[in-house]
């Protein structure tokens, strides 16, 4: 964005104008100055530097004086939600997807952030691949009836045409479908062990790259709050809603030509998330 094209009025708006440098009328004359005394001099030194040193001793007595004072630790757990933790990911997966996460918040959350990308990905168009995602993710006692809903909603011919894909899920010929999930944070609203709620803030990619397209790749901000159970030794799905946002403030740069954006996809794969 442009403060030219959106922010005409400047000071209205508090942007800072230019910094203005205001200089005396008259310099000082030398011999109006008083004359400078030694010892007046020193004695301000001297008091500067006891000062400095009572300081000094007063912060070490307030922190404890010793390396374990609890002053130093974060107060607010929660600012530290997503915070590397140098655990291990997990090193498993079911049907391509990471899975075997510990019963833990951490493996909550690190459950919730794949299973977004797994169920934004372009697998979810292909019928195949959407049952397998969908037997992974969901708890056992819902993956059916949820199977049965997801496969209307992604088979339905005109959802297919109004982003632009054929009436078997796929991009037309020449062109390439992208529907990539990257999420940037998670965090823990509820958790007992047996059951977590976990939201995840994440960017998404959707759209269909080509010289014809008439959905172009755009950029979009969601938040996704996922209701999980812990079942057959990982945490599943069972419910979740969406809402839109935060999103950041777009910057000045050039669209990517469909041909650029095609390539990428194809160039750069997705990441597995865990904390």
């Amino acid at each position: 964005m442009s403060y030219d094209d959106d922010y005409d009025d400047t000071r209205a708006r508090g942007i800072p104008a230019q910094t203005r440098t205001r200089l005396p009328d008259q310099p000082e004359s030398a011999s109006r100055r008083p004359p400078t005394s030694p010892g007046r001099s020193m004695v301000t030194i001297i008091g500067v530097i006891v000062i400095l040193l009572a300081a000094i001793v007063f912060a070490n007595q307030t922190r404890g004086g010793d390396g374990d004072s609890s002053s130093d630790e974060p107060s607010d757990e929660s600012a530290q939600a997503t915070s590397p933790t140098g655990e291990s990911p997990v090193d498993g997966s079911t049907n391509g997807i990471p899975a075997g996460f510990p019963q833990t918040e951490q493996g909550a959350q690190s459950a919730a952030a794949n299973y977004a990308v797994a169920l934004g990905g372009t697998e979810m168009f292909d019928a195949d691949e959407r049952r397998l995602i969908v037997d992974t993710v969901y708890a056992p006692s819902i993956a059916a009836d949820r199977l049965t809903e997801l496969d209307a909603a992604y088979s339905d011919p005109g959802f297919l045409d109004r982003i632009g894909l054929t009436a078997a899920g796929t991009a037309p010929d020449g062109m390439t479908f992208v529907s990539r999930v990257s999420p940037v944070g998670a965090s823990v609203a509820a958790f007992d062990g047996a059951s977590a709620t976990v939201s995840v803030w994440y960017s998404a990619l959707f759209g269909v790259a080509g010289t014809d397209s008439t959905n172009p790749v755009t950029e979009s901000w969601y938040t996704s709050t996922y209701d999980l159970v812990w079942a057959n030794d990982d945490w599943k799905v069972t419910d979740f809603t969406q809402e839109d946002g935060p999103a950041p403030v777009g910057r000045d740069q050039r669209a990517s030509t469909a041909e650029e954006m095609a390539d990428a996809i194809e160039q750069f794969g997705g990441f597995t998330y865990a904390r």
